[in-house]
């Protein structure tokens, strides 16, 4: 059974994308840094924006890459909608 305490993190298909152009051991860095913030689902990023449907999106820069996600509290899951290596 699913410990409920924890939030999973989810990839856009442009984060995955990303993830998928680089090389095997960079997507585990990147890989292991959503998993990071999917730990900390109340930590706030570096910088907060809005996006077209009024999500508030986290920010923030791990290392060369800056991960732009939103949290969903009702369903425990951090939604991953951008990575860019910076």
């Amino acid at each position: 059974m699913p410990d409920r305490s924890t939030y999973s993190s989810h990839l856009s298909l442009e984060a995955a994308s990303f993830v998928v152009s680089l090389p095997r051991r960079k997507q585990k860095v990147v890989l292991d840094f959503a998993e990071l913030i999917a730990r900390q689902p109340f930590s706030l990023g570096d910088y907060q924006t809005r996006d077209s449907v009024g999500h508030t999106v986290e920010n923030l820069l791990l290392e060369e890459y800056l991960f732009s996600y939103w949290v969903d509290h009702a369903t425990r899951e951090i939604r991953i909608s951008e990575i860019i290596r910076v």
